[in-house]
């Protein structure tokens, strides 16, 4: 039989003790919550189907976000915008929560309260990091939960940014980068706009992996291999880069590419344009040319055809002449 305790004014404790089991305890706010459970604590035990929820009703969201952050992101490629999003959903209220006490409501309403802070990218990215903490609680640590994430709907996809660059702007960009501070620059634009690779793919390259018309990328952030055909206006563009010691094509950080693009844009006068906006007209760029979906696919390293229709964006008046 269960023993249901009265603890104070507004608490009673329900205690389930049965041969071979560890003993269970919960305290909730009335007498008949805590009956309710009792019940159904001893009908589970009962039927043989009882599985102990202590762990989950001792261990919060912030404790399982903590090893999860331990144990599981420094295995991720991209473990760096991982514990970013992490550190954000340990300060949320959610993260003081008990595991066994978070509903799906819960992440919704959390969803909603983010929506009116970040985008809907960002958001999604949180909501799938949380997915993945509550499932690995169940399937890896034992931790006997519900993934409440699954039953709550992701924000949408922003439909991407669809900035694109005019030969006149083209113009002008080219010529702040030949007079930026860092000499870099330009080929590392020129290189991004015929190749489509990104950023901190730009500054793995090292002079080996060329071979060639085609550099040959390591594991990229997708988390596969690929190898990048080279333009002719590319391949002149690496010719004019300086042999390093170090083997690097670009002996800098990503973040001072970043750097430097940013003063030449504004420069340039070039408004809201960023570097990662050059991976976007390279993805245009190669479909303006004929390229079909799967060949541009091989270049840029897009995985899904949802993400390269996000970054390939073509120019109306060029498919009008193709309609003749």
């Amino acid at each position: 039989m269960a023993t249901i305790r009265k603890r104070g004014d507004l608490q009673w404790q329900a205690e389930v003790r049965r041969k071979g089991f560890p003993a269970q305890r919960k305290t909730f706010n009335t007498k008949a919550e805590a009956e309710i459970w009792a019940a159904t604590i001893e009908s589970e035990i009962g039927r043989g189907v009882f599985v102990s929820r202590k762990e989950a009703e001792t261990t919060t969201l912030d404790d399982a976000l903590n090893r999860y952050l331990k144990e599981v992101t420094p295995t991720k490629k991209g473990s760096k915008q991982e514990e970013y999003r992490i550190a954000v959903l340990r300060r949320a209220g959610l993260a003081k929560r008990m595991l066994a006490g978070i509903r799906s409501t819960d992440i919704a309403a959390y969803r909603e309260a983010r929506l009116k802070v970040v985008k809907e990218n960002t958001v999604r990215n949180e909501m799938n990091t949380l997915s993945a903490v509550f499932e690995t609680c169940r399937t890896e640590w034992g931790i006997n939960i519900n993934n409440p994430c699954r039953a709550v709907k992701r924000p949408k996809l922003s439909a991407g940014r669809d900035r694109r660059l005019s030969t006149e702007e083209m113009d002008r960009l080219f010529a702040a980068c030949r007079e930026s501070e860092t000499p870099y620059l330009l080929p590392a634009v020129i290189l991004a706009i015929e190749t489509g690779m990104r950023r901190g793919e730009l500054a793995t390259v090292r002079h080996e992996h060329i071979n060639g018309k085609v550099i040959a990328l390591g594991e990229t952030k997708n988390g596969e291999r690929r190898d990048v055909p080279l333009s002719s206006r590319a391949r002149e563009a690496i010719k004019t880069l300086p042999r390093q010691i170090s083997g690097a094509l670009f002996p800098v950080q990503p973040a001072t590419l970043t750097q430097a693009f940013r003063r030449a844009a504004a420069k340039a006068g070039l408004d809201n344009l960023h570097f990662h906006d050059l991976r976007h007209e390279a993805a245009s760029r190669l479909a303006e040319r004929g390229l079909s979906i799967m060949e541009i696919s091989s270049i840029t390293g897009h995985k899904t055809l949802q993400m390269l229709k996000r970054y390939t964006h073509l120019k109306a008046e060029d498919l009008a002449k193709k309609l003749g």
